[in-house]
């Protein structure tokens, strides 16, 4: 269907589709530790800072050796739990171990983690965790801070290609069903362009816009994973969406601010219309229950008093102490004549994230060779029917880790 069509044509050693976390910090790492004679391109279909894990706010699960009370097993057997018993174990159990050694490598990167008085990193709580041991950055712009960081060291180095307003629309295999390429299209020029490459990594994010609400960006659409299916790769898990119970029930369109899980775990509680608490009638861990458990008592809520939203009471938190714990969500509250320490935040639930995706080994590896998918565009079992809160940064950081030490030791000029 291209025939026609006059085309560039360029070649390089990888490309990298999207710029999340999981893009660009394998973008980093590829440029810092990989042989690329052929040079690295990154395409992303916005600007190169718009992504979904731009808008993350909780945090990024850490099992760090000073959080005493934390382990590896407990960390495990959370993600498990949340994830209704279909977690792969041995994934769990990989990106646990690796947690402390990715976010030691992203400070090193400029990712600063909040810290407390005595400059020791700070660990929160959110949903269906057994103790603290969430990291956040910026008090409640964990995602943004992380994106901001890489971003900014991934455009003081001079060599890396990046293709912006760029849709990836084809990859393209040979006869033996390898993958040697992609079909680039810049509609802001109205020009397609040939890649060549024997290394395509997918970590172009889930598909939240496929929903009346959201909290995704309007480019969460799933292309990533479309573009995989129609070549030939395995998906898994394409039936587990993820709903967040408190999305901010105000707005204009469809993509609603989240009202980050953080909150929850500092105290706030959800009520009725009256005021009323009602999670201690759905499950014993009240507003910290798993996420599909509090959507789904927040749905029968809204269903059994006709009403469109529930709230979030968070008025024991003084304003000074929500603000500067939650700027962002204090902000946006504020812009609607909302101050939380005062009045109820109305929330709703909303598609927030995809467990489903590109089948894929925690290194990447799809069923099509020279094709990698990390991030939310994968499935790599981590997650099971259910993500656990903030572990999502984490896969992300973990998936593009590995990658990168798999393809060092493969070679990328041989792959």
């Amino acid at each position: 269907e291209y025939k026609d069509i006059k085309m560039k044509h360029t070649k390089y050693s990888a490309v990298i589709v999207g710029s999340g976390i999981a893009g660009l910090y394998a973008a980093i790492k590829l440029h810092k530790e990989a042989k690329l004679e052929d040079g690295l391109l990154i395409v992303t279909k916005s600007q190169l800072i718009e992504s979904n894990s731009k808008y993350a706010q909780g945090g990024m699960v850490c099992v760090m050796p000073e959080n005493k009370l934390d382990s590896c097993t407990l960390h495990i057997e959370d993600t498990i739990k949340a994830g209704a018993g279909l977690t792969d174990a041995k994934v769990a159990a990989f990106i646990s171990e690796k947690s402390a050694e990715v976010v030691k490598e992203l400070q090193k990167l400029g990712v600063d983690f909040d810290r407390d008085e005595n400059n020791k990193l700070k660990f929160t709580k959110e949903a269906a965790h057994s103790v603290n041991r969430i990291l956040h950055a910026g008090g409640d712009a964990t995602g943004f801070c992380i994106e901001n960081a890489l971003v900014k060291y991934l455009m003081s180095q001079k060599d890396i290609d990046i293709y912006e307003q760029t849709l990836a629309v084809e990859l393209l295999k040979d006869s033996k069903n390898i993958n040697r390429g992609l079909i680039t299209y810049n509609y802001s020029e109205n020009e397609y362009e040939i890649v060549e490459t024997p290394v395509v990594i997918l970590a172009t994010g889930g598909i939240g816009q496929l929903y009346k609400y959201t909290t995704n960006p309007d480019i969460t659409t799933g292309d990533g994973i479309a573009l995989a299916y129609r070549a030939g790769a395995i998906v898994k898990d394409m039936e587990f969406v993820q709903f967040h119970p408190t999305a901010f029930a105000l707005g204009e369109n469809g993509t609603m601010f989240l009202i980050s899980e953080a909150v929850r775990g500092e105290g706030a509680k959800l009520v009725d219309k009256d005021g009323h608490t009602f999670m201690e009638k759905y499950d014993k861990r009240l507003e910290l229950a798993p996420r599909d458990v509090v959507t789904r008592a927040i749905f029968n809520e809204m269903k059994e008093t006709n009403t469109s939203n529930v709230y979030l009471n968070a008025t024991h938190i003084s304003e000074e102490k929500f603000e500067k714990r939650f700027p962002t969500i204090f902000g946006t509250c504020r812009e609607y004549n909302i101050n939380p320490s005062k009045d109820y935040i109305p929330v709703s639930p909303s598609a927030h994230y995809f467990m489903g995706g590109i089948k894929t080994q925690v290194n990447g590896k799809t069923s099509t060779e020279g094709l990698y998918a990390i991030g939310e565009a994968s499935c790599t079992g981590l997650h099971g029917a259910n993500r656990l809160a903030s572990n999502s940064i984490l896969e992300c950081a973990v998936t593009a880790f590995e990658l990168v030490n798999f393809l060092k030791s493969k070679n990328l000029e041989e792959n």
